[in-house]
């Protein structure tokens, strides 16, 4: 393959070995992008089929297919983190890029540094202009926010659109958003074009006219959410009296709802609570709760992390990784994103580290044996969600 040049730079996409990952995190159609930049591909055997794509339609895109390939890549790209026995495959010093769940993940991380991977987890991708073409957990996002109102409208037993028959005229559902991110957002859009009367709730006061823009109400509950945002564009944690007035102040909109779908999220935290068991109590026998938050134990109280629960009537559904679900158009999106990044790091077929360059430091974990992200490394010191 070098052809006696030196020796190109292999990028390795090992198979997802985590539990029901369906994606791959490079498709075909980008290897043309990433051989032109001077590198190598090596595709482990297999690691697209659950996601749609043959080991075939990489060979005929000029990849190599090898049984295994992390013992012999220089950068390695991943979606779910790396297992004990992945990372003591790595080549000391190599390059990892994927979602990494770096609060969440102490041991993992301790152990990428530990080899001298230099790893980059694309969750921590700064919000500046620059980096949107590479921004991974919009687009994982936004998957999830439409996948969540079909799970919706799969398990509510009435229609979500009006309809008038000859046995009468059927009510529109309605639909209650907490949390117009992303994921939000694209639920409510969903939610619109499966006839459902949508509102939404977001502490986020600017988010107003976005919500409107699509067709959905936005619901005033009238609390002071002036400082609700982030510099960087996350929605912040609020007092524990702030969720206590906001839940009052929600329960109505609840209790009037067919569908509830929440999308609350905190960076590094446990999600909060937004929806509590006297609130479920209150809503309509066979409404049901989509969690977003499920991974983060959720916005629910009762929730419960990857399963569906009925709870006084009402169905909670705590499916994690709904983007694994879809995988062929999540591996097309999130392979996009890796690549943007990739070709961002890639100077003359190596990658090349400007750690003075915001969109370089700011996803970067681990380099030469140290965790450098300052998030990171005081939430795993003090043991924040981390498990050695």
């Amino acid at each position: 393959m070098t052809d006696g040049n030196p020796a190109r730079t292999i990028v390795g996409v090992p198979k997802e070995t985590a539990p029901d990952e369906r994606r791959v995190a490079l498709v075909p159609e980008i290897l043309a992008k990433l051989t032109s930049l001077g590198v190598d591909v090596l595709v482990q055997s297999g690691a697209g089929m659950a996601a749609g794509f043959s080991d075939s339609a990489y060979t005929e895109k000029s990849a190599r297919v090898e049984p295994n390939v992390l013992a012999v890549s220089d950068i390695v790209l991943k979606v779910q983190p790396p297992a004990t026995d992945e990372i003591a495959q790595m080549k000391e010093g190599s390059v990892l890029i994927g979602f990494l769940q770096p609060y969440a993940n102490a041991g993992g991380i301790k152990a990428l540094a530990q080899r001298r991977v230099t790893a980059f987890s694309m969750e921590l991708m700064p919000r500046i202009t620059r980096a949107q073409p590479m921004d991974a957990l919009s687009a994982m996002s936004t998957i999830a926010g439409y996948k969540a109102v079909l799970i919706a409208a799969t398990h509510l037993p009435k229609f979500f659109p009006l309809l008038m028959t000859a046995a009468g005229t059927m009510t529109p559902a309605r639909v209650f958003i907490i949390g117009a991110g992303v994921a939000g957002l694209q639920a409510i859009g969903t939610a619109r074009r499966l006839g459902a009367i949508v509102e939404a709730y977001d502490t986020r006061p600017a988010v107003k006219e976005q919500v409107e823009s699509l067709g959905a109400k936005f619901a005033q509950l009238g609390l002071d959410a002036r400082d609700a945002e982030d510099k960087s564009g996350y929605a912040k944690a609020q007092s524990e009296e702030f969720y206590k007035k906001q839940q009052e102040m929600m329960s109505k909109w609840l209790s009037a709802s067919d569908v509830v779908i929440t999308t609350a999220l905190i960076p590094g935290q446990r999600a909060p609570i937004l929806i509590t068991e006297d609130m479920v109590k209150g809503m309509r026998a066979g409404s049901v709760i989509v969690d977003l938050a499920a991974e983060q134990s959720g916005n629910c109280a009762l929730t419960e992390p990857g399963r569906e629960v009925t709870r006084h009537g009402v169905l909670i559904v705590g499916t994690m990784n709904l983007p694994s679900t879809m995988p062929y158009h999540a591996s097309q999106m999130y392979a996009r994103t890796v690549t943007n990044f990739l070709t961002h790091l890639l100077k003359e077929g190596r990658v090349h580290l400007d750690l003075n360059d915001e969109l370089t430091r700011g996803p970067l974990v681990t380099h030469q044996g140290e965790i450098l992200h300052p998030a990171v490394k005081a939430a795993l010191g003090a043991g924040v969600q981390g498990t050695s």
